[in-house]
């Protein structure tokens, strides 16, 4: 089968052929219809997260149809339309694992990083880490619902009932966030790189009552913020908008490190977490709710061959998820 493989972390991707996997016990072999370019894929690529499996086949938010499946897969027929996410496997008998945190798992497996991803015309999964997708969405607009939207979804969980919600950082993964959240009736102020007015308005027509550069104080306190962008410098400044009692959520799966900062502006019962990957759990809920909020994803196609400059385009900042299709 065709496929874009990373030989060496810092290279540009080969695009080459490769024996096409068959399914083992529990497994699926998904036909690629559209794999989206995500950030954490450059994080990869560029040697950020330091055990990729080499040579590796990028790609963790593919959709597609079951081609064929493997023993003891019951709840697939081939010709399902599924899609395959950034949680690949799990050990289900560690502590996380067994009390519903299977994100935390210190064995777990990760597509397009320990696994081979979708940058291919096949991809090997685990069934039991598969999700239904929504029929109204096309491949292509489905595929960044699985990482941008999924990881947004559960970051926005953390926040809890927050009222007055900060978005750091205004990309691909805020936008879907900010549907949902304007679902739930949440008022939003989002925050960008100074001078970049373009984000700023798209933040205005996505919802936001508010959008400034990332310098900037809101015009009121926020209940809570999330960081999208991966700029440590960000969290002291979300940390001094959130007002006593609210929450900063980091949603980078790599950040540059976080400056020193005061205690005066941690204290007060404030609270500063991470999010890390996703569950199953998280997946099920989010394309459930995604349709329901009418939520719209912005893409824009590359054929598989040119993966390099997809993922150019997810490094330049520039709007719209960047979606393979074979």
């Amino acid at each position: 089968m065709r496929a874009m493989v990373l030989r060496a972390r810092g290279e540009t991707l080969e695009a080459t052929e490769i024996p096409t996997p068959e399914p083992g016990p529990g497994q699926i072999l998904i036909r690629v219809a559209a794999c989206g370019v995500c950030r954490t894929d450059l994080h990869v690529l560029d040697g950020e997260l330091p055990e990729p499996k080499l040579p590796l086949v990028l790609g963790h938010q593919v959709v597609g149809p079951v081609e064929a499946l493997g023993p003891g897969v019951e709840d697939l027929a081939v010709g399902d339309r599924v899609g395959g996410p950034w949680l690949g496997w799990t050990c289900g008998e560690c502590r996380y694992c067994t009390t519903g945190r299977e994100n935390l798992c210190p064995k777990a497996r990760f597509t397009g990083y320990q696994l081979d991803g979708g940058y291919a015309e096949m991809l090997l999964a685990d069934a039991r880490f598969c999700f239904p997708v929504p029929e109204s969405y096309p491949d292509d607009q489905a595929a960044p619902l699985l990482c941008a939207g999924l990881i947004g979804w559960r970051s926005l969980r953390m926040t809890g009932d927050a009222e007055r919600l900060g978005l750091y950082g205004f990309g691909n993964s805020a936008r879907l966030v900010a549907q949902v959240a304007r679902m739930q009736g949440r008022r939003m102020f989002a925050f960008t790189r100074p001078g970049d007015d373009a984000a700023q308005r798209a933040a205005l027509e996505f919802g936001c009552e508010w959008a400034g550069d990332s310098t900037q104080a809101p015009p009121e306190e926020l209940d809570a913020a999330i960081c999208f962008a991966a700029v440590g410098d960000l969290v002291p400044l979300a940390l001094r908008a959130v007002a006593p009692g609210g929450g900063v959520v980091c949603a980078e799966i790599h950040m540059s490190d976080i400056p020193s900062f005061p205690y005066s502006i941690l204290w007060g019962e404030r609270v500063l977490r991470s999010v890390a990957n996703l569950t199953r759990q998280d997946g099920l809920e989010f394309l459930a709710v995604a349709p329901m909020a009418g939520v719209h994803t912005e893409v824009v196609r590359f054929e598989l061959e040119r993966a390099n400059d997809a993922i150019a385009h997810a490094r330049s900042g520039a709007s719209g998820t960047p979606v393979l299709s074979p």
